[in-house]
């Protein structure tokens, strides 16, 4: 019998998880049965069991990939010539947020694996290493700011990533679920409230 290629069990593997995406998309983690990503994918039960052990297995690694097209998007961002302002940055990444959250985005997972992680410890872990990763972004992005004479050379760059990274899931419960919040909108609040960057060092 010949030898299945990794390439193979990889994308068999995406099968399945886009399968279970959708699905969670249109009725929620809950709502949803095995059964249900098993129709989707067009795959059988033990097709699927081969790669996911459980539907919190699917979870935990739809949780995991979420974030990974937002953190490619800002490493891109905060390594360009020149820097992007903050409100400029805030609004690459609202309007990828935007982009990935129609009726069956990815992003709409974001907050069900949120509130599954606390409860379930392994899409916790799952969702903090998602976390921990967008947060390492926006340290490197404080750094380049105290680089470019925007922040003052002794700024605290763990508070200033961890207060900048809290923007964002206010942003996205706010788009999905109130439904009057844009991208720009973000971005002219963040303008307001942090009009550095606009070139000028910052005098210490």
């Amino acid at each position: 019998m010949p030898r299945v290629s990794a390439e193979h069990l990889e994308r068999r593997r995406q099968q399945i998880l886009d399968a279970a995406q959708l699905c969670f998309a249109r009725r929620g983690f809950h709502e949803t049965s095995m059964q249900d990503v098993f129709t989707q994918s067009g795959l059988s039960a033990g097709a699927v069991y081969r790669y996911f052990k459980s539907k919190n297995d699917l979870i935990s690694a739809l949780a995991a990939q979420t974030t990974v097209g937002l953190r490619a998007a800002m490493s891109e961002a905060i390594r360009a010539d020149p820097l992007p302002t903050p409100a400029e940055l805030i609004t690459i990444l609202a309007e990828r947020m935007v982009a990935l959250s129609g009726p069956e985005g990815p992003i709409r997972l974001a907050p069900q694996a949120w509130a599954l992680a606390l409860t379930d410890p392994e899409a916790s872990e799952y969702v903090k290493q998602a976390i921990l990763a967008m947060r390492d972004r926006w340290y490197e992005y404080a750094e380049r700011m105290c680089d470019a004479g925007w922040l003052p050379a002794d700024t605290d760059i763990h508070a200033v990533a961890t207060a900048l990274i809290s923007l964002m899931p206010g942003f996205m419960l706010q788009h999905l679920i109130v439904g009057d919040l844009e991208p720009e909108t973000l971005a002219r609040g963040v303008r307001t409230l942090l009009p550095f960057g606009d070139h000028t060092p910052v005098t210490t």
